[in-house]
């Protein structure tokens, strides 16, 4: 999954200050990252219906800080998924 040094890297490129770590950004590119490992994982193992449902979970999540992050302030949603590369 995700190693310690890329959470970092993630962590050092959205965060808003210097001791930021759960900021809305921040969490949302740490899942878009791990969304992105395990659609690669279910590209080979399309079975692994277990792990499907924590995708799902994760899936769920991200859109509900990206819901947050548009109702509290547009301009760094629409930053943040066009770094991204979401579609909305």
């Amino acid at each position: 999954m995700l190693t310690n040094e890329q959470k970092k890297q993630i962590v050092e490129k959205f965060r808003l200050h210097d001791s930021d770590t759960g900021s809305p950004e921040v969490q949302i590119a740490i899942l878009t990252e791990k969304i992105n490992y395990l659609t690669e994982h279910f590209r080979e193992h399309k079975k692994d219906h277990h792990s499907r449902r924590g995708l799902y979970k994760m899936i769920g999540h991200r859109r509900n800080l990206l819901n947050y992050l548009r109702k509290k302030d547009v301009n760094r949603y629409r930053e943040l998924i066009q770094t991204l590369g979401l579609r909305r």
